[in-house]
């Protein structure tokens, strides 16, 4: 048995980059927004992101460029991750208390929605790109990496569920949970 992960290539991409140094100038930006809405710190987030790609160079550079945007914002996913960990220790360290679990059940949130929910026109109805940031920044963690990876980057349930280490059908609800969220964030602010 082989100890090696086969990870599916991402179909929707443009041609994939040569080198992984032109890779990495395709995303720094899209990832800096994604951990900078995680932090709300510039420098963390730099930091953040840095470590992510000097990661995937150490260890990922001879992988095929088609693995490379999957195993990237797996190991960016990973390092947010253990920032907010970090965070919610600091927290409890300084006798704060940490916000309520975002996997906390809420019946309301197992109401179906019937109406649109497209990403892409939830975000062509914000006039304004801060609302949209601001919103994004309130939802919690799970929920924006799920939006993040399947609006932002673009990837299918599948992939996402790899990036975020959890189920398909959890990737599924914390997808819904987001566009609930953020749709009645920005309704509030028209």
């Amino acid at each position: 048995m082989s100890d090696v992960v086969t990870l599916p290539v991402l179909r929707g991409f443009s041609q994939p980059p040569l080198t992984l140094d032109q890779f990495l100038a395709q995303v720094e930006q899209r990832a800096y927004r994604t951990a900078l809405l995680t932090t709300s710190k510039s420098a963390d987030a730099l930091d953040i992101v840095q470590d992510a790609m000097l990661k995937l160079v150490q260890h990922y550079r001879t992988r095929t460029a088609e693995e490379w945007p999957l195993l990237f914002q797996r190991i960016l996913q990973h390092r947010m991750m253990d920032w907010h960990r970090q965070q919610a220790r600091n927290r409890k360290w300084f006798w704060q208390q940490p916000n309520d679990s975002e996997d906390a059940e809420d019946e309301i949130n197992q109401i179906v929605d019937e109406r649109e929910q497209n990403p892409a026109e939830l975000l062509a109805r914000a006039a304004d790109i801060n609302i949209v940031l601001k919103a994004l920044g309130n939802l919690p963690m799970r929920q924006r990496q799920a939006f993040m990876l399947r609006a932002w980057e673009g990837f299918d349930v599948k992939a996402t569920a790899i990036a975020m280490e959890c189920s398909e059908g959890s990737v599924k609800t914390h997808y819904f949970r987001a566009l609930q969220t953020l749709r009645g964030l920005l309704i509030q602010a028209e």
